[in-house]
């Protein structure tokens, strides 16, 4: 039988014959694609020099505690996720061809979420250590010890990759270039479109459940902190109210910056992976709050080196050390890594 042409009206296509109507929905990046790559690539710059300024002096500091390993871990997370920016920003403006669209979207991206889901979960660990170190100091846990934390770290990493490999190995499929834009999902098979919803769904879990533990630690802390000024009676209210502040500030920051895009990850996942008939616009609107949001999320990278510059008094002589080519005390450098010594310090170099 003869065809019908297809008519394409703003953001539809469609296609009609004499045994099926279907309702295609052509994704609009007009904005993404303009608008994103430049923030992308100013994002990237400051990243780059911050957080290779960071792991220059983070691995001059010798890894004595669980709290240094954490850091540590997050730096190298925070560089490689920092290295998949310029693709992303190739991939968003259309520069080159379609294969690098889809390397984009089968490794790259997958590392970019990979290292940001590293970091919150590393985040975690750090909130439970600061809590221990400093609410139960006198609690002798296995958790405390350096391999231990190690161990923990590696877990980490082990546990998100392989989480991450079947996004990489179930996008198989040819990608359909028919409809502008390469779309991610379009390279997945059956089993990678069910992944995907399911690990969208475990990631989820996992960030709230970050946070969560967060407030909770973050809570007894500032308690402690208040009760100790009391204790020592130094009558010094507004040292109280600064360390409780920055305290909140690191779980402030921490939901400032992903919270958003866990919004609207949820919905913007179901348009990818089931039918979005009679909702084009609305899976528009989603697909731009979820770039605007992902954004956000990636300021992270930025925001973690410059805490530990403005905000840890040890990174802060490193640098300063450093940078005037004048060796550190050879107890200066153990501060950091004995958390409990200082605890102003501790809390402060937290991100």
């Amino acid at each position: 039988m003869s065809q019908i042409p297809s008519i394409i009206v703003t953001q539809f296509t469609f296609s009609v014959n004499t045994s099926n109507f279907s309702l295609k929905c052509v994704r609009d990046t007009s904005v993404t694609s303009v608008v994103f790559p430049g923030l992308y690539s100013t994002l990237f710059l400051f990243a780059l020099v911050l957080n290779c300024l960071a792991a220059w002096i983070f691995f001059n500091i010798r890894s004595t505690s669980t709290f240094v390993v954490y850091l540590k871990n997050i730096v190298v997370a925070d560089l490689l996720m920092t290295l998949t920016i310029p693709l992303k920003v190739l991939a968003d403006s259309d520069v080159g061809s379609w294969r690098l669209r889809a390397f984009y979207c089968r490794y790259s991206a997958v590392l970019f979420y990979t290292t940001m889901y590293i970091s919150i979960l590393l985040l975690g660990l750090i909130s439970l250590d600061r809590y221990m170190k400093i609410v139960r100091p006198f609690w002798k846990c296995p958790l405390q010890r350096v391999g231990v934390g190690q161990a923990l770290s590696a877990g980490v990493w082990a546990v998100m990759v392989s989480l991450a490999l079947p996004n990489t190995i179930l996008s198989d499929r040819t990608p359909s270039l028919s409809s502008g834009r390469l779309k991610c999902t379009s390279m997945k098979n059956q089993a990678g479109i069910l992944w995907h919803e399911v690990l969208n769904s475990l990631l989820q879990v996992v960030f709230w459940g970050t946070l969560v533990l967060m407030v909770v630690c973050y809570t007894f802390i500032s308690r402690k902190v208040y009760e100790s000024y009391r204790a020592s009676r130094s009558g010094s209210i507004t040292a109280s109210r600064k360390t409780t502040a920055k305290v909140f500030v690191v779980v402030g920051v921490f939901f400032v910056c992903f919270a958003p895009f866990h919004f609207a990850r949820v919905p913007y996942t179901l348009t990818q992976t089931r039918s979005v008939a009679n909702q084009c616009r609305a899976s528009n609107a989603l697909y731009v709050a979820k770039e605007t949001t992902l954004w956000l999320s990636a300021t992270n990278v930025c925001l973690d080196p410059l805490i530990y510059v403005f905000l840890c008094k040890v990174f802060r002589k490193r640098l300063t050390a450093a940078l005037k080519r004048k060796p550190l005390p050879q107890g200066a450098l153990d501060i950091c890594a004995n958390g409990s010594v200082l605890l102003l310090s501790t809390l402060s170099v937290v991100h």
